[in-house]
């Protein structure tokens, strides 16, 4: 799995907060020129985020964005999923998007099956263990 644009956009625009949160909110703008994010793909990003309860916004004066959590409570996989749509590299290891496997005579013993279930076994576990905080 390589990881969309967008993904690799809501990290850092995600990261940003976390190392700000608790100071207010941050100007959009200000989130756009520190991390290098174009402005308007931004504002979608941090729509969906809105939409997802990890950030809120407030306008005005003193407004922008910011977590809505503590950033040890916001996972890695939770901001992964969102984006990604699954973390498996075949459907047929997927818990989100699972498909019979078209090239199995049997998923059970299939050898390659079992390879890519671990793979996407240990991956869900270190995106689950690791919080917006850690990345700070």
């Amino acid at each position: 799995m390589i990881l969309s644009k967008k993904t690799r956009y809501a990290m850092l625009a995600l990261t940003k907060l976390a190392r700000e949160y608790g100071r207010g909110a941050i100007l959009i703008s200000e989130i756009a020129r520190s991390e290098n994010i174009p402005q308007r793909f931004l504002e979608n990003i941090l729509q969906e985020m809105k939409k997802l309860g990890i950030v809120g916004s407030r306008q005005g004066k003193t407004g922008g964005y910011f977590l809505l959590q503590e950033p040890e409570k916001i996972k890695m996989v939770t901001v992964i999923r969102h984006f990604e749509g699954t973390i498996a590299m075949m459907y047929c290891v997927s818990e989100k998007a699972y498909q019979p496997c078209e090239f199995c005579k049997d998923e059970a013993t299939c050898k390659i099956r079992n390879v890519f279930k671990r793979i996407r076994d240990n991956t869900y576990g270190i995106l689950e263990e690791t919080s917006l905080g850690s990345l700070i």
